[in-house]
């Protein structure tokens, strides 16, 4: 890969198109456009933070198993614990993660059918799209490898373009626009919580779930030229990037508003959907939902990618269940199709909930920015612990490393602590949130096999091989 290809991975995952529209409705209700305007930025700043200390270590230790690679190298003493429980922690997010970009995108497919009359916007209509949209992502990266790196670089201009596009439009169609005072300081909370500080807290899943997978660049480093820089550049840029368009695009969503109520609570329960339809008609309002709909299934295709690239390096260590199966390499395209499927079907489970939950969507999104960032963060502290000891590559922060990393640090404690919280009062069945036990699940199960089993044999990332070794697993590969 370039350093463009590497980029494009974590900016099609971090998908505006995707985050910022598939829980714009959510947004709408916990705090409503105070925080989805100025959420962004905030959320956004601190974001970057955590990515400029992720790309400091990524600079020294560029590896396809990235963060827990980068933890077993950073912890002389305990490696192997920490990179334990950050590979598990990126394996939860990065299955959250794909799960929750490929739901949205269904749930707006499942809109634009419903606003043609073909097919009814219900759970389970959504979830049926969902599993499909998971088979055409597990199919491009098992039979079109090259099909998938084309369409990634096509991607990020279908994302840039996309965005000048609908704001473009909403900027000039609509007979009426929102006030400023509205798009900037309007408050809005249907949660049933009475604490405003607490909703508008809430309010950041929004933009802090938006900003997730930029660690793809990372995960592609093995397959990229020049990985030591470009590697780290592609995590900041694709954050940078992503900031100022994410805003601009919420800016202009907002502006573009009609009926706040009737939006919020439209029949499809796609919000965007029902904005994009009052402010510019029927057919530009479609138009523009399919543009939204084609972002989240290139986002949703790069995500199973980084994702399966994840597990190949993980298992390949025989830190998961089936690893011998999960890390096998298909002849003919030389990537592991075994961990795709694991990447699909895992999704697939976590997003089933919602065909009896009503906050599953919002559970899915908190359960990968919870697994995403503790796996960010770990390499991260680590690196604080090692002081002058650690050796960094040839992009660094220099006198700056120490206090980016600490913020970092504390912020992803207060979110990981924030968004395991309810959301909506009353607690019931239907709106439960079922973050903290998704979490709590794979954290004991990890804790429990390693303090049964694994501690006595995971040593931590292996190294690729010998010479003799790369040379027997490609006559292996070419069928020699």
């Amino acid at each position: 890969m370039s350093g463009f290809s590497n980029f494009a991975v974590s900016f099609t995952i971090i998908s505006i198109l995707s985050g910022c529209l598939t829980l714009y409705g959510t947004g709408m209700g916990t705090g409503g456009p105070a925080v989805i305007v100025w959420g962004w930025p905030v959320v956004g700043l601190m974001t970057l933070l955590v990515g400029l200390a992720m790309a400091e270590v990524c600079s020294s230790y560029p590896t396809a198993g990235g963060l827990y690679y980068w933890a077993a190298k950073l912890s002389p003493r305990n490696g192997p614990l920490f990179s334990w429980f950050t590979g598990w922690f990126n394996f939860l997010g990065q299955v959250a993660v794909t799960a929750g970009i490929d739901f949205g995108a269904a749930q707006f497919i499942n809109a634009l059918l419903d606003l043609q009359g073909w097919f009814s916007a219900t759970q389970a209509h959504t979830v049926i799209i969902f599993g499909l949209i998971l088979l055409l992502h597990g199919a491009l990266n098992t039979f079109g490898v090259r099909l998938v790196a084309m369409l990634n670089n096509v991607s990020v201009w279908w994302h840039v373009l996309g965005v000048v596009v609908i704001v473009a439009v909403l900027g000039i169609v609509p007979s009426k626009h929102e006030s400023a005072g509205f798009v900037f300081g309007h408050f809005v909370n249907t949660t049933g919580w009475g604490s405003s500080l607490y909703v508008a807290a809430l309010g950041l899943l929004l933009a802090q779930y938006t900003f997730t997978g930029y660690d793809a660049s990372a995960h592609m480093t093995e397959e990229t030229r020049d990985a030591a820089r470009t590697g780290p550049r592609g995590i900041i840029i694709s954050i940078l990037v992503s900031l100022v368009a994410g805003w601009v695009l919420l800016i202009g969503i907002t502006f573009a508003i009609q009926d706040y109520n009737g939006e919020m609570n439209t029949p499809t329960h796609v919000a965007p959907a029902q904005i994009f339809i009052d402010a510019v008609g029927s057919t530009g309002g479609k138009l523009l939902l399919l543009i939204a709909i084609g972002a989240q299934l290139f986002c949703g295709m790069s995500s199973v990618t980084a994702n399966s690239r994840m597990i190949y390096a993980f298992s390949r260590d025989g830190a998961l269940p089936g690893s011998a199966l999960w890390h096998r390499i298909n002849p003919r395209t030389r990537t592991p199709t075994n961990g795709v499927w694991l990447a699909a079907g895992g999704a697939f489970v976590l997003g089933l909930p919602a065909l009896w939950n009503n906050t599953a969507y919002t559970a899915v999104t908190s359960i990968s920015v919870i697994g995403l960032y503790i796996a960010y963060v770990i390499p991260t502290f680590l690196r604080l612990r090692l002081g002058s000891a650690f050796r960094p590559g040839p992009w660094q922060l220099g006198r700056w490393s120490r206090p980016v990393g600490t913020v970092a640090v504390v912020w992803v404690a207060i979110i990981t602590v924030l968004f395991m919280l309810p959301t909506a009062n009353p607690i019931t069945r239907d709106t439960f949130n079922y973050a903290p036990i998704a979490v709590l699940v794979v954290l004991g199960f990890a804790g429990g096999w390693w303090l049964l089993s694994a501690r006595r044999w995971f040593v931590g990332p292996k190294v690729q091989g010998s010479v003799e070794e790369l040379a027997a697993v490609e006559r292996e590969l070419g069928g020699a």
